[in-house]
């Protein structure tokens, strides 16, 4: 446990700095340039690239791809031929074959827990296929869907939809296998309550294998990596995003707001994550349809009013995959920028969404690595096309901006030669067609922090929960300083913890995608038995 200890909060050090001082706007600027160079050396490491064809491709997109494309391949194409299954299994079609008998009465509910149904959540789970799947989503639906995909499409072009389309639909087979696994290798307690994800399939599945080192150690570096993720990506720059949209919308200014933000935001998440996992399943099954709806909705408005470009707005996404135009690049630089861009947005293949999936009810395994499938569909084939659209139809009409002509997360308008961030782009985009708009994506993007937040804290705290044990008052620290983080994000320039986040959300690739290789013949194995049982009930 020592060692334990020593590494972690070794790793969270300068966040422990800036949660002390960030809050102190006068101290931003020093926090950020002392942290840059640690933040700078991190990315660095996670993104080492190799060269080929020219470019210098990070080892952990090569990773991502070559993982994904395999058990494509392997399971054949389930992104596709399961895709009947998962929309039946996350509707409950098949929910009367995970019925053990046990009857339910109207009980209180004690510590976030149904005390009357111990045995029965011991053999089944916590939440429901949708909320799991809710709750997954509500990690992933985010920024990188507003913001990321108009950098994708200023960078790479319209070609770069092309590519995030198939990085999407090929990370639905690594969905499946990681939470698969997840259920698979899930530790439940005398209590009923659930604790899975990456850090126990690597675990325990690698010491089944006779790899019981191995796995403990991938198992301790990623559950080390998603805490320090939790704080940062999943959380400061949720709340820094927010924050820093309504001091714009709203032309606030002064340090003191974005405390004020921070500590309501910090308040609400409170609220919610006390209540453990069925608290937040319950939040995030509502939020999710009703964000994803609205901004559905808003999206298909824009592509019918442009409906008679859409199949020109197509021919450029197709062209562009193909022969990009000059100045952006050749192919494999667009293929880079889309894949790129969607392993951010979906994290398939960062193991993260399999710690929600875990907690689920049932006694398939394979039930929820199909409907884990359904996640990346939605967050990179429906919403990260429908924006990609929205923007290049934008940008048909006006001209904002020329493909390529963008540096980091921001890019240059050609009317004004300054650069706005990606988000800002989008938002132009949609109040173009939809006045106002702006307003509701600003509503939109806090609805988003908030929920991403919520399931991070619930992934932070599992991970917390595998390195420090499962006691309240582990819980507890845990918590408090995750709701410190909030209110330090909203108030700080976290530029650098920023970057190192994003690069540990990245990280967690290489521990989870070993396990993924070495065990997914169990995943056959729970999906041959899940499919013969379902024949033998409903056929």
């Amino acid at each position: 446990m020592k060692y334990k200890l020593l590494t972690i909060f070794t790793l969270f050090l300068p966040f422990l700095t800036i949660a002390q001082d960030a809050v102190d706007k006068g101290l931003d600027e020093k926090i950020n340039d002392a942290f840059m160079p640690i933040a700078t050396k991190w990315e660095s490491i996670v993104l080492t690239p190799i060269s080929l064809g020219g470019y210098d491709i990070p080892i952990v997109l090569i990773l991502l791809i070559l993982g994904a494309t395999f058990f494509t391949i392997f399971f054949k194409l389930p992104g596709v031929t399961k895709f009947g299954l998962a929309i039946n299994t996350v509707r409950g079609k098949y929910d009367e074959m995970d019925d053990h008998g046990v009857e339910k009465a109207d009980i209180n509910v004690v510590d976030g827990d149904l005390p009357d149904t111990i045995r029965d959540e011991s053999e089944e789970g916590e939440v429901s296929h949708f909320q799991a799947l809710a709750t997954a989503v509500s990690g992933t639906v985010g920024l990188g869907n507003i913001a990321g995909v108009a950098v994708a499409i200023a960078l790479g072009g319209p070609g770069a939809t092309f590519w995030m389309i198939i990085c999407g639909l090929i990370g639905m087979s690594t969905k499946f296998v990681e939470c698969t696994l997840g259920v698979k290798f899930r530790d439940v307690g005398p209590d009923g309550t659930v604790y899975g994800g990456p850090m126990y399939y690597l675990s325990k599945g690698l010491e089944e294998r006779g790899m019981k080192g191995l796995g403990k150690v991938l198992g301790i570096l990623f559950a080390v990596l998603c805490v320090g993720a939790s704080f940062g990506g999943g959380n400061a720059f949720q709340s820094n995003q927010a924050a820093v949209q309504l001091t714009s919308m709203f032309n606030l200014e002064g340090g003191a707001v974005g405390v004020g933000i921070g500590v309501v935001m910090a308040i609400l998440v409170g609220i919610v994550i006390i209540g453990g996992i069925k608290k937040i399943a319950s939040v995030t099954e509502k939020i999710v349809p009703f964000m994803a709806g609205i901004y559905v909705i808003a999206s298909l408005v824009i592509i019918f009013a442009n409906i008679k470009y859409v199949g020109d707005a197509f021919e450029m996404i197709f062209a562009g995959a193909f022969t990009p135009a000059a100045g952006i690049g050749g192919v494999l630089g667009v293929i880079i920028v889309g894949f790129q861009r969607a392993a951010f947005s979906n994290e398939a293949g960062a193991g993260s969404a399999a710690i929600a999936h875990s907690a689920v009810k049932t006694k398939y395994a394979a039930s929820e690595g199909v409907v884990a499938l359904l996640e990346p569909f939605i967050d990179t084939v429906v919403i990260c096309t429908m924006t990609a659209l929205v923007i290049i139809f934008f940008n048909m009409d006006t001209g904002a901006f020329e493909y390529g002509n963008a540096v980091g997360s921001t890019v240059l308008l050609t009317d004004s030669q300054t650069y706005v961030g990606g988000v800002d782009l989008t938002s132009m985009a949609y109040d173009s067609v939809i006045p106002g708009f702006r307003y509701v994506l600003t509503i939109a993007i806090i609805m988003f922090a908030f929920s991403t937040m919520i399931s991070w804290s619930y992934y932070g705290l599992q991970s917390w929960k595998f390195l420090f044990g499962r006691g309240k008052t582990a819980d507890t620290v845990y918590k408090i300083l995750f709701l410190l983080f909030v209110v330090v994000g909203a108030a700080a320039t976290l530029d650098a913890v920023i970057k190192f986040s994003d690069a540990m959300i990245l990280a967690l690739v290489f521990p989870n995608m070993i396990g993924l290789l070495f065990l997914f013949p169990r995943v056959k194995e729970e999906l041959d038995k899940y499919l013969t049982d379902i024949k033998s009930n409903f056929e």
